[in-house]
């Protein structure tokens, strides 16, 4: 079987592009209390190949072609919104991630706290 390399190097590049869409970068939006949330994500992709034959008086004619890729996903923060209010918090820079974290109880106490006074309004009403 004859392997030709320019006819597998094509494919697996579309394979990878197809497989690397936007929504990979920029992540579904979330909600968490009265914030919107927005994962982005540094999206890497990469593709070696290689080949080769040759000829041997005891083992014979013998050739062989690898292909191989890969795609990485690393997490680099979050665009968080609240009414006109925007900001981003990284997950790359010094404490960025544990910030992201830091911040997460606060936002959630926010939360709780806002809908507890849902409850009690409408308790009154």
């Amino acid at each position: 079987m004859k392997i030709n390399l320019e006819e597998m190097l094509p494919k697996l590049t579309d394979f990878l592009k197809s497989e690397a869409k936007t929504d990979t970068v920029i992540g579904k939006q979330f909600q968490l209390g009265e914030f919107n949330c927005v994962p982005v994500i540094r999206l890497g992709m990469g593709f070696g190949s290689g080949g080769g034959e040759g000829n041997d008086p005891k083992q014979g004619h013998g050739e062989g072609l690898g292909l191989g890729g890969g795609i990485g996903i690393e997490p680099i923060g979050f665009l968080v919104s609240r009414g006109a209010e925007i900001s981003f918090i990284s997950t790359r820079a010094k404490g960025g991630l544990s910030s992201a974290f830091e911040k997460a109880p606060e936002l959630l106490d926010k939360f709780l706290e806002q809908q507890k006074m849902k409850k009690e309004e409408a308790v009154e009403a």
